[in-house]
């Protein structure tokens, strides 16, 4: 009862707050739900996922946020400077609506559906930003974010320097003769790895790079015997760096079923920043030339001629 009370004031009370200023508008948005969504006001915006903050930021917006999620790793600040809601499929209502928004701004698949649902009654506008893992898929994610938050030029700014990155990625991966097998491995639980498969983040990033995903017979990410392991016979295991239970190069060389493959023969483990690698906000690219040239070495030492726009680019006003 008293919970029941306290998200009828927070409901309340999301309607009715006033800010200094009102940025964006008389917008309308059409989001992952395919609804058109009006946006009045974002100048107290709440980022759930850590590609939707990046981009704000790459933006010059980060002082229309007053929240983020546990996701949002980059720049450090964010984190640092805002209140934290939560990890982006356990957030609480009650977190994102105290803050007083004006603005969610959510990534596709943000959760719990309890929490997504009290957010969809609140009178503040929910936008949930699609997350396709393509090239395209990222270039629309910029334009929506800058669309909702009224800075369409900037958005159009940015949007142009990720895709002057992609197309040195594409240049780069050209040079690439013979695909390496990349099996990236989520975690190792009781000596069971979990993979991932089709249509995942993973996967998009690995052929980014030029290589091509090891395993190829199912759907997202899956816990897969030592047997399989040893049929799908990766050349390089991939994983990501975190602080709490990492996979580590000893435990995937001394894998019976990573064994029996030349990821142990040839000790072929790498690991990066999850964001950076799998978030799919603006430095994907980078994230992908820097996969590319661990895995194709000679790329680096040769010089791969890649220079990020995105880099050189002032998107920010």
């Amino acid at each position: 009862m008293v919970f029941c009370r306290t998200i009828a004031s927070l409901l309340l009370s999301s309607g009715i707050a006033l800010t200094p200023a009102a940025h964006a508008a008389g917008i309308t948005v059409h989001d992952a739900r395919n609804r058109e969504i009006a946006v009045t006001d974002s100048g107290r915006t709440v980022s759930i996922g850590g590609a939707i903050t990046e981009i704000l930021y790459a933006l010059g917006l980060e002082s229309r946020l007053v929240g983020v999620d546990t996701t949002s790793l980059y720049p450090a600040a964010a984190l640092q400077d805002k209140p934290n809601v939560g990890y982006m499929r356990q957030i609480s209502a009650e977190g994102v609506l105290g803050l007083n928004p004006t603005l969610i701004l959510a990534i596709q698949g943000s959760g719990p559906r309890e929490t997504m649902d009290i957010l969809e009654t609140a009178k503040v506008p929910l936008v949930l930003v699609p997350d396709t893992f393509t090239e395209a898929g990222l270039i629309e994610k910029i334009k929506l974010v800058g669309h909702a938050m009224g800075v369409d030029a900037r958005a159009a700014c940015l949007s142009a320097a990720v895709s002057a990155d992609f197309a040195q990625l594409r240049a780069l991966r050209a040079k690439v003769t013979k695909p390496v097998r990349v099996m990236f491995v989520m975690s190792l639980q009781n000596g069971r790895a979990l993979v991932a498969g089709r249509k995942t983040a993973a996967e998009e990033i690995i052929q980014l790079a030029g290589a091509a995903n090891a395993i190829d017979d199912f759907d997202g990410y899956k816990i897969i015997g030592d047997e399989a392991i040893a049929v799908a016979r990766p050349d390089v295991a991939l994983s990501i760096e975190r602080g709490k239970d990492p996979v580590q190069a000893e435990a995937i060389y001394a894998h019976p079923g990573f064994a029996l493959t030349p990821v142990a023969a040839n000790k072929s483990f790498i690991a990066m920043d999850g964001l950076y690698l799998l978030g799919f906000g603006p430095r994907t690219a980078a994230a992908a030339r820097d996969l590319s040239t661990r895995l194709y070495p000679a790329l680096a030492e040769r010089g791969d001629g890649f220079t990020s726009a995105l880099s050189a680019a002032n998107c920010r006003q």
